[in-house]
């Protein structure tokens, strides 16, 4: 992604925050472009590129009010559902792909001291992540504003591995995910630290199909643990791995984006963007 690309994707962040904080105002094109200091008509091309809908429509999709819909249409059957559109279609599930193997409980207490890891930087259309691998799969995927903050976060995961910052097969295998077509992924393997609890949670939310969205009590309910909606929340905000494991359509029966590890911003803006997604197919 080119510096343009990340400093446009930084204005439609700024642009979804704006309308997040104003939505019973229900902003104008005018407003909001205003507010990220472009014209209207640039301002709405731009956004269209980048959602591949317009604002208004962007914000009919990240609304409330649309946030409960999709959560009463898909309640009963969101951890069932096939494919909608097919198995070699772009919303294939993300639990066909992804397999999930645990670290033995040496690598999980004493911090990853027989592990080497590398570690790479890549951008996405919602900005920089680090990728982390072990030989086994991917163990860390994490939005990085700051890169050596980033970093720091990733190592204070496994303090004592050995890391190298390398780009991996499995890295570049796995960065496809952010082009939305499934059809092109390879398996995908991940390596990952979390106790059986958390493992479940994770899995679980692999079953959460594109363009749709589920809420804590729902998961807890698939793990069979329907008591423990605020101990899945607390798993959900510590995956380590960001969209792939997608945590951001986890959302407050309420209809509200609530929280996210990597922005509430950010999260509203996979939200839409996702959606556009399967609108558009």
């Amino acid at each position: 992604m080119s510096d343009q690309d990340h400093l446009n994707y930084n204005r439609i962040a700024q642009a979804i925050s704006y309308i997040n904080e104003h939505f019973r105002e229900q902003p104008s094109l005018e407003e909001v472009a205003s507010h990220v200091h472009l014209s209207p008509y640039h301002f709405q091309r731009l956004f269209k590129e980048w959602a591949g809908v317009t604002p208004k429509k962007f914000l009919q999709y990240v609304s409330i009010e649309n946030a409960k819909k999709i959560l009463d249409e898909s309640s009963a059957t969101v951890f069932e559902a096939t494919m909608e559109t097919g198995l070699s279609g772009t919303g294939r599930l993300h639990d066909l792909f992804v397999n999930i193997e645990g670290m033995t409980p040496g690598e999980y207490k004493n911090g990853g001291k027989q592990l080497t890891i590398n570690y790479s930087y890549a951008e996405t259309p919602f900005g920089m992540v680090l990728i982390a691998s072990t030989f086994k799969g991917l163990c860390h995927i994490a939005f990085a504003d700051d890169d050596e903050k980033a970093l720091y976060e990733l190592k204070s995961r496994f303090p004592n591995a050995h890391y190298h910052q390398r780009v991996a097969q499995s890295q570049l295998n796995a960065l496809m995910i952010f082009t939305n077509d499934w059809s092109q992924v390879s398996k995908i393997k991940l390596h990952l630290k979390g106790t059986d609890f958390q493992l479940k949670v994770w899995e679980a939310l692999l079953k959460i199909p594109q363009g749709k969205l589920a809420t804590y009590g729902s998961v807890a309910k698939t793990i069979d643990k329907p008591k423990a909606a605020r101990a899945v929340g607390t798993a959900i905000g510590s995956n380590p791995i960001a969209f792939l494991i997608p945590c951001h359509r986890v959302i407050q029966s309420s209809g509200k984006i609530g929280g996210y590890m990597w922005g509430s911003t950010r999260k509203t803006a996979i939200i839409g963007w996702e959606a556009a997604a399967i609108d558009s197919q």
